[in-house]
């Protein structure tokens, strides 16, 4: 367990290493969800490859505290993310550290590397949260927006179909019946986070760090298109679409092939970071 607190919010935050660290990676989980649901695939994945993997479930998420689906505000979830990564430094000194962000976590590390000044070895974004793939109702936008003045704290159903997180009957099940998974969603959640996943698709140009983007042409949560967006106003961007894949990719049809593009890719990126040595 890793000792965190983000202003007084008690923040759980845990690693996982390797026998041998090669480097170190940061993983951020997605809206609704916590860092406990990338035990069974992604970890493992993630140490075979050597890498420390530093996780914590974000305000208002999973054993963390704070009321569920609300935070203080945007720029305290990208400080949150900050604290962690120096968490991972001061415990991996001079290894090279990653970024693994799925959906919400993917529209942070992406908007970490365009806002922050980061020294990092690479950023792996799955299913990135850039532009929502339903609309909302347009009663529920108008009366977040007023919310958002007056009382960014309350909390309203995300409307996320379970149905529609993976193709695999068994994983929906999963994800419903696990008691830290919530749909609850306050207006600052929710509007910043739509802001920032466009403000980076415009911004994109100025990603500093090698980012690898995964995502599902089948994904009706995420539009798949903004990542195509974004990764097209980028120079340092690798994209694979994943035909037909659902928004969960490490959980869907085919997830060790999405595995393996992951593993292979960091295994290359650590390569090169200890050849430059």
């Amino acid at each position: 367990m890793l000792d965190l607190q983000y202003k007084n919010i008690p923040i759980n935050a845990w690693y996982a290493r390797p026998k041998i660290v090669r480097g170190a990676t940061v993983l951020v989980h997605g809206f609704g969800e916590h860092s406990g649901r990338y035990m069974e695939a992604v970890i493992p994945r993630l140490l075979e490859e050597n890498l420390a993997v530093f996780c914590y479930d974000n305000i208002g998420h999973g054993k963390s505290g704070g009321k569920r689906g609300h935070c203080p505000s945007y720029m305290a979830l990208l400080e949150l993310l900050d604290n962690v990564i120096a968490k991972a430094r001061l415990l991996n000194p001079n290894k090279p550290i990653f970024l693994y962000g799925h959906s919400m976590g993917g529209n942070l590390v992406l908007n970490y590397d365009l806002r922050i000044k980061s020294d990092l070895a690479g950023i792996v974004a799955s299913s990135p949260y850039l532009k929502l793939a339903f609309q909302p109702p347009k009663w529920k936008m108008i009366l977040g927006k007023f919310m958002l003045k007056i009382f960014p704290a309350i909390t309203m159903s995300s409307g996320l179909n379970p149905q529609h997180i993976s193709r695999i009957d068994q994983e929906v099940e999963k994800y419903m019946a696990d008691p830290l998974v919530h749909d609850r969603v306050s207006p600052m959640y929710s509007f910043p986070i739509m802001e920032a996943g466009e403000w980076a698709v415009h911004n994109a140009n100025k990603l500093k760090t090698k980012t690898l983007l995964l995502h599902g042409t089948g994904d009706k949560i995420i539009d798949y298109r903004a990542t195509e967006k974004l990764h097209k106003n980028s120079s340092c961007t690798e994209l694979h679409l994943i035909e037909g894949g659902y928004h969960e990719l490490h959980k869907d049809v085919g997830s060790k092939n999405t595995l393996d593009i992951i593993g292979i890719w960091l295994r290359n990126s650590l390569d090169h970071f200890y050849s430059q040595m």
